[in-house]
């Protein structure tokens, strides 16, 4: 088997879309979810990722351009394989962790993105009618995770079952 040129190779390689969001959460559990102009379903904060973006970059840029918020990012919480679906080509979804946010503090976002017509905070059962079933599961093992101090990798939003389902962050 004769071996491609590299440069021809390098072009040959599979590309996936890459998105990363954050979790913000109260000291309830209740999650911050966001209203969008463009599509029926709720999200997390987040967006896709740019060329040559990291995906803590895309979060930490999403949130200040949907929320108005700056701060620093926490632990990632969950890697998520996304399947082909319809036109949008298979990728991969990160989510960090944003902290804890209080009402008062989400009282007073006042989004000037259009992407964006509302937020608020649900509990994850709310929040499972209103996004899409794979964020659903994103949005529970990112907060499994965040009690578990771990990294959870999903597939389609559901825990993998795969030898490595959980890395443990820290010491």
């Amino acid at each position: 088997m004769e071996l491609l040129p590299f440069g021809e190779y390098a072009a040959s390689l599979n590309r996936k879309r890459t998105a990363a969001g954050v979790l913000l959460r109260d000291d309830r559990s209740r999650v911050l979810l966001v209203e969008t102009t463009y599509k029926p379903e709720w999200e997390i904060p987040g967006g896709a990722v740019e060329a040559e973006e990291t995906p803590w970059a895309t979060a930490a840029r999403e949130l200040h351009e949907e929320l108005g918020i700056t701060r620093s990012l926490g632990a990632l919480l969950v890697v998520d394989h996304v399947p082909t679906q319809g036109v949008m080509p298979e990728g991969l979804a990160f989510v960090f962790d944003g902290g804890l946010i209080t009402e008062e503090e989400v009282g007073a976002i006042e989004s000037t993105d259009p992407e964006i017509r509302s937020v608020r905070l649900c509990p994850p059962t709310e929040a499972g009618r209103l996004v899409k079933p794979p964020l659903h599961g994103r949005i529970n093992a990112a907060l499994s995770a965040v009690d578990r101090g771990v990294t959870i990798f999903c597939e389609s939003g559901n825990p993998s079952e795969a030898l490595f389902e959980t890395v443990t962050l820290g010491p």
